[in-house]
């Protein structure tokens, strides 16, 4: 038997395996089983017999394809493990890629395309909420459904979005107020790129530091996107001299920005700074020499430790190669399929009302952060960890929400 043979044969028993285990407790289908598509399909998406059309929609090329790279492959293994099981309602997934090209206009006519022209029956896709505020009039007006698979600033909920990320209160909340208690930081300076996720996402900041944290705000800052000039902003930290930066600077400008802190003498070790956009998938680009010591607030990182993480990071390498990592972001992409298929499962059909209406109460108890239910918001019940980046650009979790936080999008007293 050849080395290759082997190799091909070890990743499809792995891509199987995994799958299996992801949908543990959900109804296969046999072929004798399989519904007609005249049952299953009644509002003309792109179903037949034997296939369904899904789209996917993120940035392949500009500032965001750092961080985007990994919901495309995540999405991709879920939808190839799904088929490798039989697919859903007995139907093959196929996907129609398209690129956003971190521009927004751009995603909101790529996602015209493939709801209009393509009839696909869900989109996993967006990354930034910019990017999302894009295509949300559109999936409403033509009753498309998208799965977004990233942590955002909340105060938004659709019935025609599935949020697979964290909101404000899972992930901004919690790390301010792990801050608070680890570190006693009482003086914090704000940073971001300058988009409506980041803004809002201080805002957010800002109210529980001076309202609920009586702490004092010292600084606010933000830069566009792409940004790689740093300095004005770490002569500004230097003078306000802050107990805590929290930073929420995505894409390619984060390389340029941890490279130029580490040159100012603005490390781990002398300063405490906690970023909400900063998973493995920045740190490729960072490197960990500089952002060791600094912590991350997610949901997921790659290193943590449960039998069904260990089974998803092992199938992902074997299909991407060893040297790929999975941030949270990529982890909250790959439940999108899932999440869909039990949806879909459930309401024995792809209408996506009927998907959608099924959706609440969906569990997944093999997901690879761990269980996670679909609220009847639309969003996931999760925890929240604090990890702090190591210098061989990995992450070591330090803190975790005791419980599930229930998602709530709209937090009283911070709209």
């Amino acid at each position: 038997m050849s080395q290759d043979f082997q190799q091909s044969l070890r990743r499809r028993r792995l891509l199987q395996g995994l799958g299996a285990i992801s949908m543990a407790g959900l109804p296969l289908l046999s072929r004798a089983q399989t519904p007609p598509t005249a049952q299953v399909n009644t509002t003309k998406l792109a179903v037949t017999d034997t296939e369904v059309v899904v789209g996917q929609l993120h940035s392949s090329t500009g500032t965001m394809a750092i961080s985007e790279t990994g919901s495309i492959q995540a999405e991709q293994l879920a939808i190839d493990q799904i088929n490798a099981m039989g697919g859903v309602l007995g139907r093959k997934i196929r996907v129609i890629k398209e690129d956003g090209a971190s521009d927004w206009p751009t995603f909101a006519e790529k996602a015209k395309k493939l709801l209009i022209s393509d009839h696909v029956a869900t989109v996993f896709g967006c990354w930034t909420s910019a990017s999302r505020k894009a295509v949300l009039p559109i999936f409403e007006k033509e009753n498309g459904l998208l799965y977004y698979p990233t942590f955002y600033e909340g105060l938004e909920q659709s019935k025609n979005v599935i949020y697979t990320g964290q909101e404000a209160t899972q992930q901004i909340l919690y790390s301010l107020d792990w801050a608070k208690k680890e570190k006693n930081a009482s003086k914090v300076f704000l940073v971001g790129s300058d988009y409506i996720w980041p803004r809002t996402s201080m805002k957010i900041a800002r109210k529980h530091i001076e309202t609920f944290q009586k702490g004092k705000v010292v600084g606010e800052e933000y830069y566009p996107l792409s940004n790689t000039n740093f300095n004005s902003l770490i002569n500004k930290i230097k003078v306000a001299k802050p107990d805590l930066i929290f930073a929420a600077v995505v894409g390619g400008s984060n390389v340029a920005f941890y490279k130029q802190l580490k040159a100012a003498g603005i490390t781990g070790d002398k300063q405490f700074l906690v970023t909400l956009s900063v998973t493995e998938d920045e740190m490729l680009g960072i490197g960990g020499e500089n952002f060791a010591g600094f912590y991350s607030s997610m949901k997921y990182f790659q290193s943590l430790d449960n039998p069904n993480n260990k089974k998803f990071v092992e199938a992902f390498k074997a299909k991407y190669g060893p040297k790929s990592v999975i941030g949270d972001v990529t982890q909250a992409g790959y439940l999108g399929p899932w999440l869909w298929k039990a949806a879909v499962e459930k309401a024995g059909s792809f209408d996506v009302a009927k998907v959608t209406a099924a959706s609440p109460g969906i569990e997944l108890n093999t997901a690879p952060e761990g269980y996670v239910k679909i609220d009847a918001n639309h969003h996931l019940w999760s925890k929240s960890r604090i990890a702090q980046g190591q210098p061989d650009g990995t992450f070591k979790v330090v803190s975790e929400s005791p419980e599930l936080i229930k998602p709530d999008p709209f937090p009283k007293g911070y709209q």
